[in-house]
């Protein structure tokens, strides 16, 4: 019988869960996804070769459930640094500032290579979730567009354009939030 750690099953569950992350971004630091076998995911995250399956039946459902855990921490703490915004143009610097330097705690970014070799409903799974930052970003440029600070021709071209945008990560962020916003008419 397996030693159940934490005050109770569903804790055992999380620190499980939470183990089994940490070895898949430590393994894709080193390696390929496919040349990551679920028996390495299982030594890495301190736990038996066949108890990894009671968990994530394959690879591909450890990626989804991984992506969708950082997703959800990454977007509990960028609504709490936007809770603390009082207008339109001060959420969009800090969802521009929070993305660019909060957003390298967070294994957001897995790379095209991961997602051409995961299954259309594995992709599909992931892509619901980049959707709940997606929607962040909507409600922003919505609020400042109804406030008169923001003019918006269209939604879905500016969100792509203002995310392009938060992807060199080498440039200063007051440069890129002065970039954004300019883009938008607020500064």
């Amino acid at each position: 019988m397996p030693k159940i750690t934490g005050g109770s099953l569903d804790a055992h569950r999380e620190q499980l869960r939470q183990s089994v992350f940490e070895a898949l971004a430590s393994l894709l630091a080193e390696r390929s996804f496919d040349a990551i076998s679920m028996a390495q995911l299982a030594a890495r995250a301190g736990i038996g070769r066949t108890a990894i399956y009671h968990h994530f039946p394959d690879k591909e459902a450890v990626v989804v459930a991984f992506a969708s855990h950082e997703t959800e921490q990454y977007v509990e703490a960028l609504n709490e640094v936007l809770d603390t915004a009082d207008s339109p143009v001060e959420r969009m610097r800090l969802y521009v500032h929070h993305h660019l330097v909060a957003g390298e705690q967070f294994h957001m970014g897995m790379g095209t290579q991961l997602y051409g070799v995961l299954s259309p409903e594995s992709r599909l799974a992931i892509r619901e979730h980049v959707m709940d930052v997606e929607n962040v970003l909507r409600a922003i440029l919505a609020d400042g567009v109804a406030s008169g600070d923001f003019v918006v021709e269209d939604p879905s071209v500016t969100m792509s354009l203002i995310h392009a945008c938060l992807n060199p990560r080498h440039l200063p962020v007051e440069a890129i939030e002065a970039f954004v916003l300019r883009a938008l008419r607020a500064s």
